[in-house]
C-alpha cells in the first residue's frame, strides 16, 4: 500500500515562504512521477507543481510559477515544494500525489485523475 504523508504547513504572513514534504514509503519512489494540488474552502482541487520520476523536468500552474518550487530526492523517498512570497490567495489544503505512467504531455500532470495515491494533506494559512 502506497503510502504518502505530507508535511510543513503552517501559517505564515504574505510574502513569507513555507518548504512542504511529501514523505513516500511502501513504493519504488523513483518509478513515479510526484504532483502538488491545493485545495481552498470552497474550491476545486487546483493543481499547482509536478516533477518527473528523475527530477529532470518540472511543470507548474501559470498562477505560482517564479514563486514555487518543486524539487525531490529519491534517495530520500522525499519531494518538496518550496514556496516563496505567499499570498493569502495560497491559503489551503496542500496535497502531494504520484502517479506511475509516462508523461506524453504537460496537460496529463495537471490533472487529478492522472495519480493513483495522494497524501491526506498540509494546511498552509498565509495572513495579510
Amino acid at each position: 500500500q502506497v503510502h504518502l504523508v505530507e508535511s510543513g504547513g503552517g501559517l505564515v504572513q504574505s510574502g513569507g515562504s513555507l518548504r512542504l514534504a511529501c514523505a513516500a514509503s511502501e513504493l519504488v519512489f523513483s518509478d513515479y512521477n510526484i504532483g502538488w494540488f491545493r485545495q481552498a474552502p470552497g474550491k476545486g482541487r487546483e493543481f499547482v507543481a509536478a516533477i518527473n520520476w528523475w527530477g529532470t523536468s518540472t511543470f507548474y500552474a501559470d498562477s505560482v510559477k517564479g514563486r514555487l518550487t518543486v524539487s525531490r530526492d529519491n534517495e530520500k523517498n522525499m519531494a518538496y515544494l518550496y514556496m516563496a512570497n505567499l499570498k493569502p490567495e495560497d491559503t489551503a489544503l496542500y496535497f502531494c500525489a504520484a502517479a506511475d505512467k509516462r508523461i506524453h504531455e504537460e496537460k496529463e500532470v495537471h490533472a487529478a485523475n492522472y495519480y493513483t495515491h495522494w497524501g491526506q494533506g498540509t494546511q498552509v494559512t498565509v495572513s495579510s
